[in-house]
């Protein structure tokens, strides 16, 4: 993700929606119905591209007991909500 950890943490929860969920440092666990998503994260190297520099985290999904449909039906919410554009 091409941002900040608190530019992050801002729009986690309109991200997740409805869900409940528990924050915690790098990490939240998130309920969806009957099964669980955790997200966690990691503040990495900013990218550097010429005199611009990108902030980075790494982030990473674990679902557990969503099938293929459930999965990505939370994801195209979820990236509406964190997806920045310009022009």
């Amino acid at each position: 993700m091409g941002c900040t950890e608190a530019e992050w943490l801002g729009w986690l929860p309109a991200a997740i929606g409805a869900h409940p969920y528990e924050l915690m440092p790098g990490a939240v666990a998130v309920r969806i119905h009957r099964a669980s998503l955790s997200i966690t994260w990691r503040v990495a190297e900013p990218r550097v591209i010429a005199l611009a520099r990108i902030p980075r985290l790494l982030v990473r999904f674990a679902f557990d007991g969503l099938d293929a449909q459930e999965r990505l039906a939370f994801m195209r919410r979820f990236d509406l909500y964190t997806q920045r554009g310009g022009g």
